[in-house]
């Protein structure tokens, strides 16, 4: 039998040895993905619909983001530690019929206390997802392609950021929110079908094997991945959160939707070379998208009467940063080693800090010191982040 096809027992399911990537079932992790950020995103861009329809004010209509955020933050280590002994497939399933249930619900519901319910379920159903997605993806192939395989799966969501959210949200306008998170239930349905044709099923963690949760965060670079990830991951949020207020004092202030445009595409550009070069250069690449973001706020922060520096500013940024999540993953799944699903959900929970922490901090930095002083700020996050990346040379971030 030819080596590059053999089939190698493994964990209670065959992992094939071939140097093709599954595309089938990988694909449908990238679904996944992208209906779990479809499913947290779409609110903020139907905000005055669904306001209106439930009869609440904006800003309790805004909540269904928060409930769906605090959802995920409360489900992510607790839930993936109860589970780690689970099937994979059946776990997998299980949280994609959370989003069908919740979706649907939520585009029935007249009863704003019911919706909010209903948002916090599909939030514990992403907090599960997430924890689990990159060891899934890694297992489904050998060594040499563990990291191309987490670039596919992960590829949901700028995908979902760049071209589902803003679809959405037009589609919206004319057929009403209701139907757009009912066209996600039906695609969730499909889903469910394709991951019962195409994903391999894989054994949980053998209970012999389970760390407890203390011990993972000890795990040499554990701790070093989260520090980059919250540094990171919050100068991230503090500009994209305030992108429209900054954008406001620029020669671009009537331009947000195609910044925002030029900064999902470039996001998808990211992902893709991060995706092919990631199995080699982890390191290397943490260290260019980070200094790249670092430069980008620069210029940004200098550049704010020249259309040009900032539409360059933000295509960096994108580019560096569309490929986050899956260095991030990679590196802390490496870290994780056989708790990996666990320090995923470490991860998960450090990146939903950050999500609200850059609404918070970028809030205050508004009053304090206003829009204009936004990127400049970001270096005093970026710099300790790159010095800790390039410290953790053989835990963390090797090369």
């Amino acid at each position: 039998m030819n080596s590059n096809t053999a089939l190698i027992r493994k964990g209670g399911a065959n992992v094939s040895s071939s140097k093709r990537l599954p595309w089938a079932g990988l694909l449908a992790l990238a679904m996944a993905v992208f209906i779990c950020i479809l499913t947290e995103s779409l609110p903020a861009g139907l905000l005055l619909q669904i306001a209106q329809d439930l009869g609440v004010r904006e800003a309790l209509a805004g909540q269904l983001v928060t409930l769906y955020a605090v959802g995920s933050l409360l489900a992510a280590i607790p839930l993936t530690t109860a589970t780690r002994g689970w099937r994979r497939r059946p776990l997998l399933l299980l949280c994609i019929i959370g989003f069908l249930v919740f979706n649907t619900i939520t585009a029935l519901s007249s009863v704003y206390v019911l919706t909010l319910v209903a948002r916090f379920f599909a939030g514990v159903s992403a907090g599960v997802l997430w924890g689990m997605t990159a060891g899934y993806a890694r297992r489904m192939v050998p060594d040499s392609l563990k990291g191309k395989a987490m670039a596919v799966a992960m590829a949901g969501t700028p995908l979902a950021l760049a071209l589902g959210v803003p679809l959405g949200t037009f589609l919206g306008t004319y057929t009403g929110w209701r139907l757009i998170f009912g066209a996600v239930s039906l695609l969730t349905a499909a889903l469910i079908g394709w991951v019962l044709w195409k994903v391999p099923d894989y054994a949980g963690e053998p209970s012999g094997d389970q760390l407890p949760f203390h011990k993972v965060f000890l795990i040499p670079g554990v701790r070093t991945v989260l520090f980059v990830v919250l540094a990171w991951v919050l100068a991230h949020n503090i500009l994209y959160t305030y992108i429209a207020p900054y954008l406001a004092e620029t020669a671009l202030a009537q331009r947000v939707d195609l910044v925002l445009l030029i900064f999902g595409i470039t996001s998808v550009v990211g992902i893709w070379v991060i995706g092919i070069l990631i199995d080699r250069f982890l390191r290397m690449l943490v260290l260019i998208s980070i200094a790249g973001f670092s430069l980008a706020s620069a210029a940004l922060g200098i550049g704010m009467n020249q259309p040009v520096i900032i539409i360059l500013g933000i295509a960096v940024w994108g580019l560096t940063f569309g490929g986050a999540a899956t260095l991030l993953q990679t590196a802390i799944a490496q870290a994780g080693g056989k708790s990996a699903d666990i320090a995923q959900s470490m991860l998960v929970t450090a990146w939903n800090v950050a999500i609200g922490g850059g609404g918070i901090i970028g809030g205050f930095l508004l009053q304090l010191l206003g829009a204009k002083f936004l990127p400049g700020s970001l270096i005093l996050l970026l710099l300790p982040s790159l010095l800790a990346a390039w410290q953790a040379k053989k835990h963390g971030f090797p090369s």
